[in-house]
Formats: structure tokens, C-alpha cells, sequence
């Protein structure tokens, strides 16, 4: 399997990020992780307001128009907790999105770094210009009949270790080193004239083929078992039925 377009797209958004040392890989990283606590914050302010001011009017019904009574009471308990409910469940699945994605680790099954690429992918995806979001769409299609394939293989098989640093090395990191080019530098060319969104699509595409090619490759020993009962059965059975003794 031929990495090396991936391997050269790397290479080029190196040299634009070098260009900006003030927007480092953590820099990114820190940033990501402060407007998550700040979304979770301002969601809870707000499921707290809205619980005040639900205890307020219901003192302000009770003193100008009387009280609310059993039912009404019922209605304001349910009320509280539905938005309890809302602020301690959406809040925590917020703060969850925004958690790191684990590192890629070389004694990590292939199951878990095929899962850590979709992960990535997916938290990644609307960072992306819209014609290499829908070459991420293509690639997480292709992700659980890979997981599938590369659950039993022997981590150092050929074919295993190439699916592992494709999808736990070269595709994360083309997609983090664009994230870390400067917005104003993503227009200008680089020595074969191409944009930095292009080097991204251009890359996401090679990542596409190169993993149905995996795909294919891991598919081989099945078919070719496939084909040989066929075969069996064709022979065996075909024309004139079982031969006697067969």
C-alpha cells in the first residue's frame, strides 16, 4: 500500500505551520477545551435561571391571584426536574465531546485505533471545508467493516500495520496539522501550486483509496475460500448430481 501522497500532504502543512509559532498543535488543543467549559457553564447558568425564575412566578401566582394548589404545585415540581434533567444530562455529553481524543499508542489493539479515528473524524468534521467534510463522510463509511476485518488480525501483520499507521498516524495528523495553518495562510500555494484545502482533499482522497485497497486486500483469504467451496459444490453436485462414494 502506497502512503507517500499522504506522507508528502504532512510534509507541506509543516512547513505553514512552522510559519506561526504562537498556533501550535496546543495551543489548539487548550482552546477546543475552554469553549467546551464555557458551552457547559452557560448551559447551566441557564438551566439554573430558568428554574429561578419558574420558582419566582410561582410565588408571584401564589401572592396576586391565589394559590396554586395540589396540581399546580404537581406541574411546578415536574417542571424542575425536567430541567434538572436537561442541565446534568446535556451538560455532561458537552463536556464529554469536548474531552481529548486518546493517544495513539503502539501497543493499542487495532480495534481501538480504528475507533480512535472515527472519533477524530467526527470531532473534526465541521472544522473542515465542506469538500473535505464529504471526504470524511466517505472515509467513516468505510470504518466499521475495517474495524470488522482488523479485530482478529495479528497486530504485526503486514496489512494490520499498515492500516495502523494510516489510521493512527498519517490521516490524524494531515487532519490537526491543517487545523494548526493559520485561516489566512490556507489560500496561498505551495510548490505544486495547490492551496492548503486542496493539500487536505488531496490527501483525504489518497486516505480513501489506500483504505479500500486495505479493505480489499483483508478480504482476499475470504473470497478465496468462497471460490474454492464453490467450486467443491459445482463439481460435487452439477450435471448428473453426487457421485457414488462422494
Amino acid at each position: 500500500m502506497d502512503y507517500s501522497e499522504i506522507v508528502r500532504v504532512t510534509s507541506s502543512f509543516d512547513a505553514f505551520q512552522h510559519r506561526d509559532d504562537t498556533r501550535d498543535l496546543g495551543s489548539l488543543v487548550r482552546k477546543r477545551r475552554k469553549r467546551g467549559t464555557v458551552a457547559v457553564a452557560r448551559r447551566l447558568t441557564n438551566v439554573g435561571l430558568a428554574i429561578a425564575a419558574l420558582i419566582f412566578a410561582t410565588i408571584a401566582f401564589g401572592l396576586v391571584v391565589g394559590p396554586i394548589g395540589l396540581s399546580g404545585l404537581f406541574f411546578v415540581v415536574i417542571a424542575m426536574v425536567v430541567f434538572a434533567v436537561l442541565g446534568l444530562g446535556v451538560a455532561p455529553a458537552l463536556a464529554a465531546r469536548e474531552r481529548p481524543v486518546e493517544p495513539f499508542k503502539e501497543d493499542m489493539p487495532n480495534k481501538a485505533v480504528v475507533q480512535r479515528l472515527g472519533s477524530l473524524l467526527s470531532r473534526h468534521r465541521t472544522a473542515l471545508p465542506p469538500a473535505a467534510g464529504s471526504r470524511v463522510d466517505a472515509i467513516g463509511a468505510q470504518l466499521p467493516m475495517l474495524e470488522s476485518q482488523l479485530a482478529t488480525l495479528d497486530p504485526l501483520n503486514p496489512l494490520a500495520q499498515d492500516a495502523r499507521r494510516l489510521m493512527g498516524q498519517h490521516l490524524p495528523d494531515l487532519i490537526t496539522r491543517y487545523e494548526a495553518v493559520p485561516t489566512q495562510y490556507r489560500s496561498e500555494r505551495d510548490g505544486d501550486g495547490m492551496s492548503v484545502d486542496q493539500r487536505l482533499v488531496a490527501g483525504l482522497d489518497a486516505a480513501r483509496i489506500a483504505l479500500d485497497d486495505l479493505g480489499r486486500k483483508l478480504a482476499k483469504d475470504e473470497r478465496d475460500a468462497f471460490e474454492t467451496q464453490g467450486r467443491f459444490i459445482e463439481s460435487r453436485y452439477r450435471d448428473d448430481g453426487p457421485q457414488p462414494g462422494a
